[in-house]
Order: structure tokens, then sequence, then C-alpha cells
């Protein structure tokens, strides 16, 4: 079965010094390439270690 591996980058210390980011709409519209029952997981250090994504893993935050 194929993956789809989400290379987690550390770019700043806040969201504001992260830059340019996925909207949800361009997230939506990337993630319909891949048939529904593929699984998403994080990849961590250059794949050296792996995170799953869960809905609780989610949070909205305020700017």
């Amino acid at each position: 079965m194929e993956r789809l591996l989400l290379n987690a980058n550390r770019n700043g210390y806040a969201p504001d010094q992260c830059g340019r980011t996925m909207t949800v709409g361009g997230l939506v519209a990337f993630l319909e390439d891949f048939e529904p029952e593929t699984p998403v997981y994080l990849c961590h250090d250059g794949g050296y270690t792996y995170g799953a994504i869960r809905e609780e893993d989610f949070e909205g935050a305020e700017e």
C-alpha cells in the first residue's frame, strides 16, 4: 500500500516566523490526488523518526 510522508520542518519559534504555508484549501486539493485510504505519517529528522496524525492532534488557534 502506498504511504504519504509529510516531512516535518522546524522553521521558527512562532507561526509568524515560519513564512508561507499551505492553506486548508490547498492541502485538500493536494490530497485529492491520493486514494482516500492512503495512510499519512509525519517524517522527522530526515526519516530517523516518524509520527501518526490523528484528529485529536489538531487544534484551532487565534492569531
